[in-house]
């Protein structure tokens, strides 16, 4: 296993393995009843979960955590479901710090917030964000991220403000438009002004698009295509080549509509949905700036590039099969962050290993900022530490 590359690394995406209920103790008692799961198991999923919940009491099974723990994954990883064994996870990894994502609910999240009823919708992520803050409080290092959906102007407002006074240390909005309104519309200006008076940056993840595709793209007259983990139920290529669409367009938006120059000091992290897009992405705001700032005042308006506000304050976690180098030669080298994905199987076995051959022409200090220090510009304050 590849040793750390430099004494201090911080990881921007890893999770909890959330059971199908776990946030029900946390919702508001008027609630409760009616939380549906956060995900569906069948009988044998059911079987294995428990079957793990158990093994992670065995001393035996504990006792070869220093050599599985890149091996073990999902809920056979030390730490996935069981709080109080995060922090030792976090000694065997090595990492100064981790932000800490749901697995599963991003889906069910979207989903409540294209519903018909709001007040469900702003329900679950507050019984969410409660949840991932008692998940993350048996050690500072563990920084917990909370959810905000953007719906409904006041209650995004309010819901940001609860977050943040709970303990949340980013605040993770759907990628996909929410209904009815723009993400860059200037009645969630608050939203954004809290954040940055905080110091907490905004996160884009992996599930926070909804549906990527049309499923008929897959009805191609072959045999199906199974998927990542051997099934039928995640990513397949054709999926893949879609994850990063939501948080182009989502974020392209912000930035022409003048939510980062509005908000200066506001950073931004696009979690878990691969870099490579990011250099042609930038160059393509900026030649839509140069091919409508005639007519469009928002443009004339804005005081950067689309591009210069994106190295100032937007960071991106390549995958590990991704050529990181490549990214930070087109992209600068404030851009790229770096996550390990753990406990997931997505992360690999060896993404430390991964990373470094693919930085092995990069400089130094672009090599401390991949794995530091543009960690620490996005975190700011609430990274252990830096308060």
């Amino acid at each position: 296993m590849t040793a750390l590359p430099l004494p201090v690394v911080h990881d921007a995406d890893s999770h909890v393995m959330e059971t199908p209920d776990w946030y029900v103790p946390y919702a508001d008692p008027g609630l409760r009843a009616r939380l549906r799961p956060a995900y569906d198991l069948n009988r044998s999923e059911r079987e294995e979960l428990d079957r793990h919940q158990g093994l992670h009491a065995d001393p035996a099974y504990r006792a070869e955590e220093g050599q599985q723990v890149w091996l073990r994954k999902n809920w056979r990883a030390t730490g996935s479901l069981i709080a109080e064994d995060r922090s030792r996870a976090l000694d065997l990894l090595g990492f100064a710090s981790q932000l800490v994502f749901n697995t599963f609910t991003n889906k069910e999240l979207v989903r409540v917030e294209h519903g018909d009823d709001v007040e469900y919708a702003y329900g679950l992520a507050r019984a969410h964000n409660r949840a991932m803050v008692d998940f993350c409080s048996v050690d500072r290092r563990l920084l917990a991220v909370g959810y905000v959906p953007l719906v409904d102007f006041e209650q995004a407002r309010a819901t940001a403000a609860e977050a943040i006074g709970l303990g949340c240390k980013s605040l993770m909005i759907p990628s996909a438009c929410p209904p009815g309104h723009s993400p860059s519309h200037v009645a969630l200006d608050p939203v954004w002004a809290q954040a940055q008076e905080a110091q907490v940056p905004i996160v884009f993840h992996v599930g926070g698009g909804g549906r990527l595709l049309d499923p008929s793209y897959f009805e191609n007259g072959l045999p199906p295509v199974p998927d990542f983990h051997g099934g039928d139920g995640n990513f397949r290529s054709v999926d893949y080549m879609a994850i990063p669409y939501p948080p182009m367009q989502t974020l392209a938006t912000m930035i022409i509509d003048g939510v980062l120059d509005r908000f200066p000091e506001l950073k931004v992290g696009v979690i878990e949905q691969g870099a490579s897009w990011v250099p042609g992405w930038m160059r393509s705001m900026d030649s839509a700036a140069t091919a409508f700032v005639r007519n469009e005042e928002r443009l004339q308006r804005l005081s950067l590039k689309p591009s210069e506000f994106v190295r100032r304050q937007v960071r991106v976690t390549p995958y590990p099969h991704e050529d990181a180098g490549w990214i930070i030669d087109n992209a600068g080298d404030d851009v790229c962050l770096f996550s390990s994905d753990y406990p997931h199987v997505e992360g690999g076995r060896n993404p430390l290993g991964r990373f470094e051959a693919s930085l092995a022409g990069v400089s130094e200090q672009a090599k401390q900022r991949f794995y530091c220090d543009n960690f620490a510009d996005l975190m700011g304050p609430q990274l252990p530490g830096q308060g």
